[in-house]
């Protein structure tokens, strides 16, 4: 039997991710900006939740977040696996790869939220490295899998706004990169590494976004096959 006994409610887990996650970066900033913590307008992510209080609800928010995004990512390793039974086209070991790179990225936001950047940095760093390169990995596998499952997975229209999606994080990485050689006085740099974080972490969450459609009515026609 299917992991799943109620297919239809799944779409209740992307649902939550997306508005989880994006909680927990509005509040923290909201928080930060209210305690003078921000040295610019637009900080890097890390640095909304670096400081007391901000930081307490920064970390445990992400945990959560972090947790959801495993349950999601298990959710959709298994969608695939069953899509496969009824479909074929999508190697199992693309599938295995796509949700064992997705684990990782969701260690790495782990990492971040628990080491903030004002206590280990090196752990804080790795954590971000982690979290963004297997993050921009996943969504790529998984922009594949919806490619060769078409048209069972989903429509045309939905693989073309993954890829987007997939496309514009891997784009936004780069500048990220080139934070730890920066100086206090690259303001222009600072702005364009900052606005590039957010830009792949909010690709990640409309990414999920997406699969509120696959869980919502694909489970359930599986289930009934």
């Amino acid at each position: 039997m299917f992991w799943f006994m109620d297919m239809k409610g799944m779409c209740f887990l992307p649902v939550f991710l997306v508005i989880w996650s994006s909680s927990t970066f509005i509040v923290s900033y909201i928080i930060a900006l209210f305690e003078h913590d921000l040295g610019f307008i637009l900080p890097y992510i890390s640095e909304i939740g670096a400081e007391p209080p901000e930081s307490c609800i920064f970390g445990l928010m992400t945990v959560i977040t972090a947790c959801a995004g495993m349950a999601t990512m298990y959710a959709r390793y298994k969608f695939v696996e069953k899509l496969n039974e009824t479909a074929g086209g999508v190697p199992p070991a693309l599938n295995q790869a796509a949700f064992w790179i997705g684990m990782l990225s969701c260690l790495g936001m782990c990492f971040v939220a628990t080491f903030q950047e004002t206590t280990i940095i090196q752990v804080h760093d790795a954590g971000a490295i982690l979290f963004f390169v297997s993050g921009v990995l996943y969504t790529i596998l998984q922009s594949i899998i919806s490619y060769k499952a078409f048209p069972y997975g989903c429509s045309l229209a939905l693989c073309r706004v993954r890829t987007g999606m997939a496309t514009m994080a891997f784009l936004a990485v780069p500048p990220i990169s080139i934070r730890p050689f920066l100086s206090l006085q690259d303001n222009v740099f600072h702005l364009v590494s900052a606005v590039s974080e957010w830009i792949v972490v909010f690709s990640f969450i409309f990414f999920f976004f997406t699969y509120i459609h696959d869980f919502k009515v694909s489970f359930l026609s599986l289930w009934w096959e």
